[in-house]
């Protein structure tokens, strides 16, 4: 029993932070990783600094939190900052990753509407009164009608 009691007080964060960030892997969300990496940091100082007597559990508690919620800070931020991309195709809005290609009329644009075939699909459009064949610039989505404008 004291064998694991001083395996704990050495290698105890460690344990902790490994399963912790384990637990990341395997439990949706982004939240165990940071305190995971909390766990390590503490466990690496205590281990670096548990000879001189001064690093003990109450201090390796506070710095656990101390550490815990400068992670969950810094990752907020670095996640929070993480924007999305203008030109990056979005998955779920298939319409998004269209815009800028640029295709041919399978029906004339006639009062504002008109067709395209697209990759496997048939595209609604909407634009220029223009005729069937001309090469069309994808611009904008509403829904699932494409906003076109003539090509260059």
């Amino acid at each position: 029993m004291d064998a694991l009691l001083e395996t704990l007080a050495n290698y105890g964060w460690w344990i902790a932070g490994l399963l912790l960030l384990i637990l990341e892997a395997v439990v949706p969300g982004v939240y165990l990783v940071f305190f995971g990496i909390a766990a390590l940091v503490v466990g690496t100082n205590a281990f670096l600094l548990g000879a001189t007597g001064w690093f003990d559990w109450p201090q390796q508690v506070i710095a656990f939190i101390v550490v815990s919620a400068v992670c969950v800070y810094l990752g907020r931020r670095w996640y929070g900052t993480a924007e999305e991309r203008e030109d990056a195709a979005p998955l779920n809005r298939r319409t998004g990753r269209l815009i800028g290609r640029e295709v041919r009329l399978s029906e004339a644009i006639i009062d504002g509407r008109g067709r395209v075939a697209l990759e496997d699909s048939w595209w609604s459009v909407s634009g220029p009164d223009l005729p069937l064949g001309a090469r069309v610039r994808i611009v904008g989505a509403d829904g699932s009608v494409l906003q076109v404008e003539p090509a260059e």
